[in-house]
């Protein structure tokens, strides 16, 4: 056995500890992760790498190598639910999602839709947004027949996707994130009537973590460095959107002009506001009726938010 001699125990002590790559579950699909690429590559100066994997919130709850994760405020209150150690630590992106809705199906507004065939995507936010939008003019759930389908991100729209879906007439409406619903508009022309209220439901894409990784100091250091980096893309995303269009484009497979169409309907916001907590108890309540579980109470999704690292920056 090989004994170190004091001098060079010294200077093994003394060598730093190597921090292990910040890790991040994204959806890498979505207009919505694209500043966490950009931040990565044009801000981040975290102590470790940091590394963008195909995942999400659920990550968090399944996988003790993900530090952080962005997802959907719904899925985000899916986990929740069950790992009461997720917290939402920052808001990426809140988008007003739209419904596009067939004319020529005798559609002229909300409350046309009642006994109609909608598009959407199951126990997503998109369900949860046609929900919403149909309850505010009085119309359930059982009044109308949700249609599962796929979105398209770029024109021609092949088969199975919502946009071919409403030009067939397979559906009179759908309602889901973007590109879907711009390239619906585009595809049914004049024929296209649009519903949308930010008031009544947004998408609130988030960053989250767990409590475990937030009071661990080493890696609360670069998760903070981190958000420091999304702070500043979400400037460059907010008040120089020109230059971004072209990448956000090539990283989800889109035109950018469609990406440019779309843009006006993605806040890019950082933090949130005191009205997301009576959000999230609504939205809850409704996702607990859909998981038969209980809902979850407003004491704890208080807890939920976690604006520390915010004010750390």
């Amino acid at each position: 056995m090989r004994i170190l001699a004091p001098a060079t125990l010294l200077c093994t002590a003394l060598l730093p500890v190597a921090t292990s790559a910040l890790k991040i579950g994204s959806s890498l699909q979505w207009i919505e992760h694209t500043p966490q690429p950009w931040a990565i590559k044009n801000f981040y100066k975290g102590s470790s790498a940091a590394s963008l994997t195909s995942g999400g919130v659920a990550n968090l709850a399944s996988d003790k190598s993900f530090d952080l994760a962005a997802n959907a405020e719904t899925q985000g209150l899916k986990q929740f639910s069950g790992h009461r150690n997720i917290r939402l630590i920052y808001v990426i992106c809140e988008v007003a999602y739209r419904i596009v809705a067939n004319k020529a199906s005798g559609i002229t507004k909300l409350e046309d839709l009642k006994g109609k065939k909608i598009g959407t995507i199951s126990s997503s936010s998109a369900q949860v947004f046609v929900n919403r939008m149909l309850s505010s003019v009085g119309v359930k759930e059982s009044e109308y027949t949700l249609v599962s389908g796929n979105v398209c991100m770029k024109a021609p729209c092949g088969s199975g996707t919502f946009p071919q879906m409403i030009t067939n007439k397979q559906i009179d409406a759908f309602g889901v994130w973007e590109p879907a619903v711009e390239l619906g508009a585009k595809a049914l022309g004049s024929n296209a009537v649009i519903f949308q209220n930010a008031s009544i439901y947004r998408e609130v894409y988030s960053l989250y973590s767990t409590t475990d990784k937030l009071s661990d100091p080493a890696k609360r250091k670069d998760i903070v460095d981190f958000v420091r980096a999304l702070n500043k893309t979400l400037d460059v995303f907010r008040d120089k959107p020109d230059t971004v269009y072209a990448t956000v484009a090539s990283a989800v497979g889109m035109d950018a002009s469609v990406v440019k169409d779309v843009w006006p309907d993605h806040k890019w916001s950082g933090t949130w506001g005191a009205d997301l907590i009576e959000f999230l108890i609504q939205e809850d309540a409704y996702l607990a009726q859909k998981d038969r579980r209980s809902v979850v109470a407003k004491a704890e999704l208080e807890s939920f938010l976690d604006d520390s690292i915010i004010k750390e920056l």
